[in-house]
């Protein structure tokens, strides 16, 4: 097995998604919007990941905490907000991503596998409504967006990022 990579202290959030396919661009939308709240330095790296399967392979084993955001087919009425947990994503009986986020397990199943998945995975997204050609998400997704934004802010505060108040704007 290889050596897990020295990581340092890389806390990134990961926005997925297809941006032409309405609400499966969800991820990208909300990463923008806590992009919005965080302001100018963060205290993380925001990454866009798109739709990029597993080039983002490096970025996942090069990280010591990943807050993913993205759609997630859990059969659920659309625009509800779901969570998962380090050890709830790659067991996913019953639940299943979008096209992209099968790639984006196996990402997760081969940094497992090398003995390098980051000691703190978390991903936090929303039942899709609609899939379909388009760049408008639908009003359901577009409700869950502030709530993932502030889960979001919430689980970052729990890494100790600096992040605004909900009052704050920026």
């Amino acid at each position: 097995m290889a050596e897990p990579a020295d990581r340092g202290d890389r806390r990134v959030v990961l926005g997925l998604g297809n941006l032409l396919n309405r609400d499966e661009g969800l991820g990208v939308h909300a990463l923008r919007a806590l992009g919005q709240r965080l302001g100018a330095d963060p205290g993380v790296e925001l990454v866009d990941g798109g739709v990029l399967g597993l080039n983002l392979l490096p970025l996942v084993e090069s990280c010591s905490h990943l807050l993913v955001l993205d759609a997630v087919d859990a059969g659920r009425p659309p625009g509800t907000v779901i969570e998962l947990g380090r050890d709830r994503i790659p067991m996913l009986r019953g639940v299943t991503f979008s096209e992209h986020q099968v790639t984006f397990q196996e990402v997760l199943g081969l940094a497992s596998i090398r003995g390098r998945l980051p000691g703190t995975v978390h991903l936090i997204g929303a039942q899709p409504a609609d899939i379909s050609v388009g760049v408008e998400v639908s009003p359901a997704v577009r409700g869950a967006i502030p709530p993932i934004v502030e889960r979001a802010l919430e689980f970052l505060d729990r890494w100790d990022a600096t992040v605004p108040t909900s009052g704050d704007a920026s």
